[in-house]
Order: C-alpha cells, then structure tokens, then sequence
C-alpha cells in the first residue's frame, strides 16, 4: 500500500501529537518519543516535534503509577502533521463515547492517523481502520479481528497503510518510529539512533510473537516446548506430549524447567492458560464459559476452580 506523504525525505519539521489514554504504559510513551528527541540530536536541529494530550486535557494517569502531564485536550492535537494514540488497559472506561466522536472528527486533519498497543481498537471503534490493513497486540489480533471483519488484522510488529499506522507494542513503537526517521532523513541517521539506544530496528512486518533469535538463556528444547504451550493455548496437550515433541523424557523435559524456570511443564503451561484468562476476564466482555473455551478449560466451574487456586479470588471479581 502507498505510504502517507510524511514517509518522503524532508527538512521540514514534523509534529506529531500523541493521544495517551489512562492506563497506558509509560514504555510505550518512551518508544514513541524518544527515538525523535535522539534524532533531533544527532541532526543537530528540530526536525521532529511533539505534544502530548490527553482526552480531557488533565495528566495521564499510567499503568506505573506516575502522571503524565498533559499540554491539553485532544482539540489541542489540530495543526500537528501526525496524531498517534496509546492506549494500554481498561478500554472499556477510557474509550467513551464523546472519545470515538472526537476521534472521528479530527481524524480528517491529520496526514497520517496511528494507534499503538491497544489503541488500533480505539480507532477501529471509531471506524478509522475500515478497509485498512492493520495490527494490534498479539492478545487481541483474534478478538480485532472477530469484532471488525472490515478490517485486515496481520500479526505484524507495525503495519503502515495509506494514511494509517498501527503499531503492536512499546517495542515495534521504536521499531515504526526508526522507520520514520530512515524514510525523513536516510539509513545513516536511522541508524545512529538506534546505536544510541543499544538497539536495531526490526521491520513491521515480522511477526510480533517469533523472534530473530532463539533466547540464549534457554535449552534450545525448552524454548521449543514453551513455544508449543504458547501456541496451543486453547488445546493444552499434557506434559508427556510436549517432552516426546522436543525429543525428551518427561522426567528430563521437567529437570530442565526447574533449572531454567523454577517450576515444572505442567504448572508453567497451567499458568499461562490462567493468565490468559485473566486477561480476556479483565481487557474483555467475552462470557465465562467462552473465557473457559478459549483457554482450554472443560467448563467455566472448572476454570473457576483453577482460577480461585491461583488468584486467590473467582473470576467474577475482576469484573465487579
């Protein structure tokens, strides 16, 4: 797809606004501007601006407990070439109504419309995203995806298309933001950026959930049986499977998790079907029994029971 125009070399300074919804992560905020600030150094001028805004203009609250200030409401975003929104957790309290409306007014004044984490909900919501291509979080590429047919959901780290940009995460927000800077200023600036944070830059459309290199810290088998786990979330296979998978005993198999993970394979691949489960319970409206479902527990009690054991409260308290 063609890329906006802001994507094409140029001196002339670009100002993005940043929309940052309560419950945002202030890693993601880093990730956008960052970059900028470092590339503005680096080229010894100011060829990247920013503001930060908020939905009514009062400081952020984030997911760390800090308050990010705010240089206004999102009325404040107009005259900026780019505005971005972030969004983390508790969608359904910070993307209101007059939220979606305003987006969608101001939207046609931007050059360039994006969402990071979470926040391509937020856009898709606002009907932003339809006929687009697009990513978000790999915990909700299924449900974007179920929610929005309209919309081409790819498991891409950052997906740019036309006037659109959705982003996945903190790091595919640095990722984008090094691929803005090559497109502006070329490959040598990009890259002393990225030098300067100890980093490299990834393309958007590598997967966000299979990366370059294996971890070094992991048995090569391990890694493999975590990635099965991670894969069959919603159809667990047992712990003897997994090890005649990876080529080990299952006595083996679970004398290498206790020395790499400190717990065994069953209790980790449990534990990642719970979480799961609180995630969908809290950042979701799906019923219990589809929670169960989808997390490969037999029935909503049984998950209850497991959830109960692990929390230390039953699901429904995430939701009252």
């Amino acid at each position: 797809m063609t890329e906006s125009a802001i994507f094409q070399p140029s001196d002339h300074p670009l100002t993005i606004a940043l929309l940052v919804l309560p419950q945002a992560s202030i890693l993601e905020v880093a990730s956008a501007l960052d970059p900028l600030r470092n590339a503005n150094r680096q080229l010894g001028h100011e060829a990247y601006r920013w503001r930060v805004v908020s939905p009514d203009g009062a400081p952020v609250p984030l997911t760390c407990g800090i308050e990010l200030p705010s240089s206004g409401s999102l009325a404040h975003a107009a005259g900026a070439d780019a505005l971005i929104v972030i969004a983390g957790y508790r969608l359904a309290e910070v993307a209101t109504r007059p939220l979606i409306r305003d987006l969608r007014r101001i939207a046609p004044r931007f050059q360039l419309v994006g969402g990071i984490d979470a926040a391509p909900w937020v856009l898709a919501r606002a009907g932003l995203l339809d006929g687009h291509r697009a990513t978000v979080h790999w915990e909700d590429l299924e449900d974007l995806a179920a929610a929005h047919p309209e919309i081409d959901v790819v498991p891409d780290r950052f997906v740019i298309d036309r006037n659109r940009v959705t982003i996945a995460g903190a790091a595919p927000a640095a990722d984008f933001m090094l691929h803005l800077i090559r497109a502006r200023h070329g490959g040598a600036v990009a890259r002393q950026v990225a030098m300067s944070f100890l980093t490299q830059a990834r393309p958007g459309y590598e997967p966000q959930t299979a990366p370059n290199q294996p971890d070094p810290a992991l048995d090569p088998r391990v890694a493999a049986a975590l990635a099965r786990m991670e894969a069959q979330i919603d159809t667990p296979e047992t712990a003897a499977k997994t090890a005649r998978a990876v080529g080990l005993s299952p006595r083996r198999l679970e004398t290498l998790f206790r020395e790499a993970l400190g717990t065994t394979p069953a209790a980790h691949a449990l534990d990642l079907r719970l979480q799961a489960a609180r995630r969908m319970l809290t950042d979701t409206k799906h019923p219990l029994a589809e929670v169960a479902l989808r997390t490969g527990f037999s029935s909503p009690s049984t998950l209850s029971r497991a959830f109960r054991a692990r929390f230390s409260q039953p699901p429904g308290t995430l939701r009252r």
